[in-house]
């Protein structure tokens, strides 16, 4: 099976876990775009952790874990993932892509210099250099692993690239130059750091959908995040979409033959943005104290998340444009203490209810439309078997599950690997 995993909503829908689960059936993980400006918490037998660069198979000893062409690869922070993985007893098997491009330290700067430039009017990022990083990919004065073998062309590369960035810190940002030989010195340290997992991870993965074996892709952020589809501007820098897997790894689109869709049972999300469902007061405090594992607080910024009640709408966009197979509810146990659940099934706009997804500006202006339902009122963790939860957290899946009009296979009722149901 070729599997992608992916977020139907802002991100942080739960998706580490998911992906955790189902490697054990995969015989390799691949992470295909982003960086490490999101993570993904996992909670299994080694402890607590949360992964930015590393995919979500590294727990499985047997499995190759992929860092894939379309991956913004910031190394420093890959040799501290992999730092906190080797000192926790984990043995991992991983491969970087040749082609895959290289956060470099102006991209950091770059980020948090412009959203002080931006006051009120910033975009919410994480800093972590994404924006700046993808702006330099696609104009073409990026840095490819590959590059950083050749020294002669990477100083000369460095050296050019350097003028025009030195010229953007110093007239605009009013902030020290860069000295393009001590990057050079950093990626020359880098380049030996990562040298041992370096190969054509295109052709490894083509090979591997020829031999038959499991593949799965795991997405970063969600469906609302994406730059072409998502609420732009408060978007990433790069598709969060499953379609986009074939790109960033470099495989046949058509290989993939299933799209597992991740939704939280209410809504949540950083950053900046448009938020229809949003809660706010003692009420939102109370969800994100609840919510996950240690509350709604992002696993890469510690930020605490926006929170608000489900939003179909939403999700069933996300479903659509992700071109979901079977989607997954996580964090059902979460609602188990509200007395009343509601799920917007509409927007309101200019007197107009809307049952699509609505453009970023008219998001701004839209009010939910909410169906409640009754709560259940009990905690449902340790629950094993679907058909035992409470009638009514089942009619609370099986409404949803109607208004996205995609199957939902799975509910999960905790943190935990094995806190999971099928349906």
């Amino acid at each position: 099976m070729i599997r992608a995993i992916v977020g139907a909503n802002w991100g942080d829908e739960g998706k580490g876990k998911i992906t955790d689960m189902c490697a054990s059936q995969s015989d390799i993980v691949v992470r295909y775009q982003g960086g490490a400006n999101a993570g993904h918490t996992i909670i299994n037998e080694y402890g607590r952790f949360a992964l930015h660069l590393l995919p979500s198979g590294v727990f499985h000893k047997n499995i190759i874990n992929v860092i894939a062409n379309g991956v913004a690869l910031n190394i420093e922070s890959l040799r501290e993932e992999m730092q906190t993985l080797i000192d926790a007893g984990i043995e991992f098997n991983l491969r970087i892509g040749e082609r895959t491009q290289v956060i470099l330290p102006h991209h950091v700067l770059m980020d948090t210099y412009e959203e002080e430039r931006l006051g009120d009017r910033k975009f919410g990022s994480t800093k972590s250099g994404i924006a700046p990083f993808y702006a330099d990919k696609y104009s073409k004065t990026g840095i490819q692993v590959w590059e950083l073998y050749n020294k002669e062309r990477l100083l000369d590369k460095l050296k050019h690239l350097y003028e025009k960035v030195n010229v953007q810190f110093k007239y605009l940002y009013n902030k020290p130059e860069i000295d393009y030989k001590e990057v050079y010195e950093k990626l020359i340290a880098d380049a030996e750091f990562i040298k041992e997992y370096v190969c054509d991870t295109s052709k490894l993965l083509r090979d591997a959908i020829k031999e038959g074996k499991n593949v799965l892709f795991e997405g970063q952020l969600g469906s609302l995040k994406d730059t072409d589809h998502g609420i732009y501007p408060y978007v990433t820098s790069s598709s969060t979409l499953a379609g986009y897997a074939a790109v960033g790894a470099g495989v046949p689109p058509y290989a993939i033959d299933n799209i597992t869709v991740i939704t939280k049972a209410y809504s949540s999300a950083v950053g900046e943005g448009p938020f229809v469902s949003e809660i706010f007061g003692e009420e939102a405090d109370e969800l994100r104290i609840k919510g996950g594992d240690k509350g709604e607080f992002g696993a890469t910024t510690g930020r605490p998340r926006r929170v608000g009640y489900f939003d179909a709408v939403a999700t069933r966009y996300g479903c659509e444009i992700q071109g979901a197979t079977e989607v997954c509810m996580t964090c059902l146990d979460v609602l188990s203490y509200m007395e009343t659940l509601h799920i917007c099934v509409g927007y309101e706009y200019d007197g107009v209810v809307y049952k699509e997804f609505l453009t970023t500006d008219k998001l701004y202006e839209a009010k939910p439309v909410y169906a409640t339902l009754p709560g259940w009122k009990c905690d449902i963790r340790g629950i094993k078997d679907y058909n035992e939860l409470p009638k009514e957290a089942k009619d609370y899946v099986e409404f949803i599950e109607k208004e996205l009009g995609v199957r939902i296979s799975m509910v999960s009722n905790g943190p935990k690997r094995d806190e999971i149901l099928y349906r």
